[in-house]
């Protein structure tokens, strides 16, 4: 549609037209011309619900507007357009009229396609004048660096721009990406690759780049702020004072009626306008700057270009969601963190939030309940009240999760500082805080400070559960937990009436238990909403009993409360113990602890595990029901056929019956009695559709989840319906460990859903499946099992739990631990866990001024030695997830991934530099990475090692060792530590409205309804876009999704658009070496292949391969298929030999994963038999197609097909190989003809499958899946293949099938196929 816009625009149509020659503009969507009052005195909008785009013609710019949009959207495009970039006070009138800012379009009277508005300049409040000026600053350049407390080193960083840099450099090359023959080709990506070399630190990087243009030297707050009363009073706001290049300096004042320059000076105060000619003023202070400096309007100029070289995802502000931070981060000396001198930043926050700091101050419970009360019964209602919520929340995580780092840096005073450490409360920007530990002795009975910590976890997420129900008439307040440095923190906005004194007789709360479980409250009110809530938790209606015996019914969990707000309003608090508790597990690992003493009432581990909250995860709760619903419905089928057996067979015999008394035959009564049994047999076949449909609503089951928490029935019957509802959550323990699990190890085993190739992508496959973390020993004992084919899972689960469990010791060492001591103490439990193969017996050198500061500080951490690390390490692992460590678990670790897990969990921001973990010397082939990472160098491609020959990265770290004259070296110094950010966990719901229009495109793909489908998905990403805003993570998932579904409906260039997106909103809000982004990366180079671009293809695939090594380290599972892409891509440029070697590389792989007599391998050696004969080696090409014969004879028989194909051949390839012996002579001449050819693809490309998604999903998405290409085989003609291996084939060109540029450009017949 963008296309179309620009093409109306240059052409001058009034009307863009779409792909297939329809007008756009609707009773809906039309222009509007918005007249100015200065150049360019006029534009047009082109604002779409979907995208705002605008474009600029010599002076009328275009813009499409929906009369559903809000004035807001049509007053952010004026304000972000370059050429209107001076106007953010001003109003919109038409036909003279002043339109309000907070109205759709569709409710301006008169306002028709081609009406006209006009822009008028309004006068500054002090407000209005602050942010003006932060804005300019932006815009000019002028804000420099700045240090935020909340978001890290590099947040939001992107390389996707750096990476399709090669693109660029890919000439000469022909249209299609394929080198020009006759002509010096460009190296690929892949040349020289080095499979041996470990990571590089400087894939994380961005390279050096040109620093951009600089428009001013400085602006400011002036000295002389703020305005004297008596000319505040004259409509004086505040005082600026500007630098230009030329080095004069100006003191502007501004004054509502716009900005002037005075005859202040930096001694003298002088607030009034200069006299002529130096009487410069305007409305905007970018017109302003422009007139007083000559260089300005080209070095502005510079700085546009400069900024549009860069993908505009790559450089917006990400509002709705906190960036992602990375882990590795440029050392403080790069130019990219120069920290330059700029007395603008500390006043921000001033010019942020005004003298008296009241516009930070937001009734957050308000905003949230008022919000969550706007009407939803239309879609527009939903978008608008959705994307308010998205953007409140994203508001108030950020607002809390900034509370909680001063909190914890002990910068706010609590409300009751008599109070322990623990038990404090603070207030701050109307956000209460609460640290996530036992501090009043609430959870003493279930664990203390332990059990208190997960139940404040557990506690966000049961929130999230119930934002996501969007219940009418229950609300639940803003809750945040922020874990940082040690601590963990609790922000919650404030529920009117939590902290009101009750009358004598009346509860604190008004549903639910009050006190534990003594004192039980029960409210009228509550039970609508409640059962709402149960029903869709799968929890049922339960009686509960008070310390007086009393039965109360609840609808939900005893422990979740219900309060009655003073606004009027039901809200749900406690939401921790949602789901029934995980009885299995706590009868097998947990130890009651009474009187500070323990006594085995029914652990039989001598580890006790740490405390009692282990439930059930909402996702398996939902799974049993799903198990009981599919035995109920089964049931019930059965019982209705044999209902209509039974009925069918008594009509049967009165049909006999009737036939006798006819005086019929005994033949005939015999044959007649035979039809009416076929046809009573028939009569439920013509009806069994109508028959067999069941109503579910008749199935009942939901759990108890107070079940097995001290609650004691009183009657028979209620012992008898308790005893049931233990048998219930007992039968969905047993269903978690049963059958969940083992069909989590079963799937990755046989290769039906992506492996995870980190923690957090195990971690996630696990939740999603309902399987909580505790369980990482039993996925690890399981994998380890099942053999070779999983042993990846197994490594990674027991990384996990490594990195887990220093999580917990780091915790422990840091919870109390001043902040000036924190580097010191990371540093030295890094070096004691990864660092002891350079030093092995580290120590750490506390300054003594600053340990004399902090007399009370507990610095036990210096007494931490290797070898009490290791014990307090496998402490915690045997204790959480029941798993044993090797006793050499500490020589098998992988250094760099453990190193990258441990820095997610505690939020650290290392420098990115060489970190020795060995005193071995660096090699120059180690010279890029990690010198001793735990990767195994075993990769021989072809016969030939490729060490040393890749080239060092510009950019790349130096290498260092922290030494120093007064102790030995060690891996980590306090330096290494740049920075330490929170990990951040929100309730932010997700919006129902992009994911049902998601699903139902989904759905009518499948249905082979493309054009609705298709409707549908463009549909889901404009709700999607305009819901979370473009830069969130789910938006990030749905760009992924849609890409694969553009594929396989062979809109290549939607595709790749959508992939491009995809990674680089992945990039900026999950991490640049995340899981998904690797995957994005995958199959954004498999897109850009098909769609022609095989080199710049290569280069995606490589970086996606470089981040593999940092993530996983070599030999992932999943990394076969993407090796094999690679190696088919460099088919297809003619890099015949290179082609070899990657096949020969994933084949090593393979072998080490599947084994070497499997069918994968077979099938790597059919597609390697292949490469080697187009790398004239018949030698070599019969020796591996025998192989691969005989691995398909033994393990799929002689007459299977892929059998006789590989026998045939092997006939054919043998028989060349005879041939070319014979006529040796004629090899050359053979080569020169083959330079023509077109290679034969070998390999059925696939999109790589995120982590636990099935590859059957993948593979089938829109048409169906080929069984041909599940094995991999060539599917053309052998004679086709042979022909071309020995020179005689003719080169082909297929047809290009014509694609689509822009996703979101409706119609076209490239889809229907009609």
């Amino acid at each position: 549609m963008v296309d179309e816009a620009a093409a109306a625009v240059k052409s001058g149509s009034d009307e863009p037209k779409d792909e297939i020659g329809n007008d756009q503009a609707t009773d809906s969507v039309f222009p509007l011309t918005v007249n100015l009052p200065h150049e360019p005195y006029n534009i047009q909008i082109m604002v779409t619900p979907t995208l705002h785009m605008l474009f600029r013609g010599q002076y009328l710019i275009a813009t499409q507007v929906s009369n559903q949009e809000q004035m807001q959207d049509v007053r952010q495009s004026i304000v972000e357009f370059p050429g209107t970039f001076q106007y953010t006070c001003f109003h919109l009138e038409h036909k003279g009229q002043r339109i309000n800012d907070y109205i759709e379009l569709s409710e301006i009277n008169g306002l028709t396609s081609g009406s006209e508005m006009t822009l008028v300049e309004d006068p500054y409040t002090e407000k209005e004048a602050r942010l003006h000026m932060v804005r300019m600053r932006e815009l000019i350049g002028a804000t420099g660096d700045r240090t935020d407390t909340l978001h890290g080193i590099s947040a939001g960083l992107s390389l996707n721009d750096t990476v399709a840099e090669y693109q660029h450099r890919n000439s000469p090359a022909s249209a299609d990406g394929q080198a020009i023959v006759g002509e010096t080709a460009t190296p690929h990506a892949m040349s020289n690759y080095d499979f041996e070399a470990p990571g590089s630190f400087s894939t994380l990087l961005l390279p050096t780049q040109a620093p951009p243009p600089k428009t001013i030297k400085s602006i400011s707050l002036s000295p002389w702020n703020p305005p004297p009363h008596h000319l505040r009073q004259r409509g004086h706001l505040i005082y600026l004072q500007v630098t230009t290049n030329e080095g004069e300096q100006h003191h502007i004042t501004s004054h509502v009626t716009g900005f002037y320059v005075n005859k202040s000076a930096n001694s003298k105060f002088d607030p009034f306008p200069k006299p002529s000619p130096k009487n410069h003023a305007a409305h905007s202070l970018l017109s302003l700057i422009s007139s007083l400096s000559p260089s300005f309007a080209s070095s502005f100029a510079q700085l546009q270009e400069h900024n549009n070289q860069k993908d505009p995802l790559a450089t917006f502000q990400l509002t709705n969601t906190i960036p992602s931070n990375p882990w590795l981060v440029a050392p403080s000396t790069s130019p990219f963190h120069a920290h330059q001198s700029d007395i603008a930043r500390t006043q921000e926050s001033y010019l942020m939030s005004g003298q008296e700091h009241v516009e930070l101050l937001r009734d957050w419970n308000e905003e949230f309940q008022s919000t969550r009360e706007l009407p939803r019964e239309t879609v527009q209602e939903r978008l608008f009240r959705e994307r308010l919520i998205s953007r409140l929340f994203a508001d108030y995580n950020e607002c809390a999760a900034r509370g909680a780092l001063l909190v914890a840096r002990g910068e706010v005073v609590p409300l009751n500082p008599t109070e322990g450490r623990d038990a404090q409360i603070f207030l701050y920007n109307n956000v209460f805080f609460s640290y996530g530990a036992d501090g009043v002795g609430t959870f003493a009975a279930e664990g203390g400070d332990e059990a208190a910590r997960v139940a404040t976890g557990k506690d966000v997420k049961g929130v999230k559960a119930v934002n996501d129900l969007d219940i009418q008439g229950l609300f639940t307040p803003g809750t945040v937990v922020v874990d940082y440095l040690g601590k963990r923190l609790v922000g919650q906005s404030i529920v009117p009436g939590i902290f009101k004194q009750r009358d004598p007789g009346e509860n604190q709360i008004d549903y639910g238990g009050v006190e534990g479980k003594d004192v039980v409250a029960e409210h009228e009110d509550f039970i609508p909403v409640f059962e709402k809530l149960s029903k869709s938790a799968r929890v049922k209606k339960h009686p509960v009993w008070d310390k007086e015996g009393k039965r109360h019914d609840l609808e939900g969990s005893v422990e979740t409360k219900g309060l009655l707000g003073t606004d009027g309003r039901k809200y749900v608090l406690d939401l921790y113990r949602i789901t029934p508790l995980d009885i299995a597990w706590l009868e097998e690992h947990w130890i009651e602890r009474t009187d500070g003493a323990e006594a085995a009432s029914g652990g039989r581990d001598n580890v006790p595990y740490p405390h009692r909250m282990a439930v059930l995860r909402p996702e398996l709760v939902e799974s049993f029901w799903k198990t009981k619903l599919r035995v109920w419905v089964n049931a019930e089928l059965d019982r209705r056929r044999q209902a209509r057996k039974t009925r069918g067979e008594t009509e049967a015999r009165e049909t006999i019956t009737n036939g006798s008394a006819r005086e019929d035959t005994t033949a005939e009564v015999e044959a007649d009695g035979m039809d009416a049994k076929a046809a009573a047999s028939q009569v439920p076949e013509r009806s069994e559709l109508e028959q067999e449909q069941i109503d579910v609503s008749d199935f009942h089951f939901a759990l108890n989840p107070d079940v097995f928490c001290g609650q004691v029935p009183q009657t028979d019957e209620e012992k008898a319906e308790w005893a049931q509802d233990e048998k219930d959550v007992r039968a969905a323990c047993g269903h978690l460990r049963s059958t969940v699990i083992p069909e989590i190890i079963h799937d990755l085993n046989e290769g039906d859903v992506g492996f995870p190739m980190d923690g957090q992508s195990l971690s996630r496959l696990m939740h999603k499946r309902g399987v909580n973390i505790r369980y990482l020993g039993k996925i690890a004992n399981l994998a380890e099992a099942r053999g070779r084919r999983v042993e990846s899972v197994k490594i990674i689960a027991t990384q996990e739990m490594i990195s887990r469990g220093f999580k917990h010791v780091a915790n422990r060492y840091l919870r109390y631990l001043p902040a000036p001591f924190a580097t010191e103490c990371i540093a030295h439990l890094l070096n004691c866990l990864l660092g002891t193969g350079l030093n092995a017996h580290p120590t750490v050198e506390i300054d003594d001024t600053l340990r004399s500061m902090y007399p009370e500080a507990d610095v036990g951490f210096e007494k931490v030695t290797p070898e009490t690390l290791k014990r307090d390490i496998e402490f915690q692992v045997k204790q959480r997830y029941r798993y044993e460590l090797e006793t050499d678990w500490i020589s098998k670790i992988k250094h760099t991934q453990l190193l990258r897990e441990i820095a997610l969990k505690l939020g650290l921001q290392l420098e990115a530099k060489i970190y020795h973990f060995s005193d071995k010397p660096i090699t120059p082939a180690d010279a890029e990475g990690n010198a001793s990472n735990g990767i195994a160098k075993n990769v021989v491609v072809n016969g030939h090692s490729t060490a040393g020959k890749k080239k060092k990265r510009s950019g790349s770290p130096t290498s260092s060792i922290a030494s120093g004259p007064s102790k030995s070296p060690t891996t980590f110094t306090a330096e290494d530590i740049v920075n330490v950010v929170p990990v951040v966990k929100d309730a932010t719901p997700r919006s129902a409205l992009a994911d049902e229009a998601l699903e139902g495109g989904r759905i009518s793909i499948m249905q082979n309804q493309r054009e609705i489908g298709q409707e549908l998905l463009l549909e889901s990403l404009s709700f999607h876009e305009q819901i979370y805003g473009i830069l969130h993570p789910e938006v990030a998932r749905v760009y992924n999704q849609l890409s694969l579904l553009y594929y396989q409906l062979e809109e290549k260039n939607a595709a790749v658009e959508l992939a491009r997106k995809a990674v680089t909103v992945s990039e900026r809000t999950i991490g640049i070496d995340s899981a998904e982004t690797v995957l994005n990366y995958v199959n954004l180079g498999l897109f850009e292949h098909a769609n022609g671009n095989t080199k710049p293809a290569l280069a995606y695939i490589k970086h996606a391969l470089e981040l593999w090594k940092i993530v996983y380290g070599p030999g992932h599972p999943d990394s076969i298929t993407t090796i094999n892409n690679a190696a088919v891509m460099l088919q297809h440029i003619k890099e015949f030999h290179e082609s070899r070697m990657w096949f020969e590389a994933s084949l090593v792989v393979c072998e080490k994963t599947y084994g070497r007599q499997s069918i994968h391998t077979a099938t790597l050696l059919f597609q390697l038999a292949q490469a080697l004969a187009l790398d004239n080696d018949s030698k070599g090409a019969v020796n591996r197609m025998r192989e691969c014969y005989n691995i398909f004879l033994n393990e799929l028989g002689a007459k299977d097909r892929n059998t006789k194909e590989a026998e045939t051949w092997l006939e054919q390839l043998t028989q060349n190989a005879v041939s070319i012996a014979k006529h040796a002579k004629d090899v050359q001449a053979r080569r020169l003809r083959r330079v023509n050819l077109t290679p034969h693809v070998t390999l059925a490309m696939r999109p790589q499958p995120q982590v636990g998604q099935s590859s059957a999903d993948v593979a089938n998405g829109a048409n169906g899946g080929d069984p041909r290409s599940s094995i991999g085989l060539d599917s053309r003609s052998i004679d086709e293949l042979m022909k071309f291996i020995e020179g005689d084939a003719s080169k082909t060109t297929p047809k290009k099938r014509p694609g689509r540029s822009n996703p979101k450009r409706r119609g076209g017949g490239s889809v229907g196929g009609s």
